[in-house]
């Protein structure tokens, strides 16, 4: 599966525990990335300093659903289980 065009879901839902360009402490889950454009598109995806973790994250059926509002809901409920806290 490729990624969503316009979808943007994991550079919202998902946290990242490691310094991205824009955010040098990560971002919390259900925070919208710095580096996500407003037509839901990443301003560094070709850039050098793209995330490890963003860059290893594929778009799968599992993790993103048939749409974007389905990808939100399936990316927060991962969050939420994977949370240690």
């Amino acid at each position: 599966m490729k990624c969503r065009m316009g979808c943007g879901a994991c550079c919202i839902a998902i946290s990242i525990s490691s310094p991205i360009p824009g955010m040098a402490e990560g971002k919390k889950a259900g925070i919208r990335c710095i580096n996500l454009q407003d037509d839901y598109t990443c301003s560094i995806y070709h850039c050098d300093d793209y995330p490890k973790v963003c860059r290893e994250l594929r778009a799968t059926i599992d993790i993103c659903g048939s749409n974007r509002d389905q990808a939100l809901q399936l990316l927060e409920e991962m969050e939420r289980l994977t949370d240690p806290g």
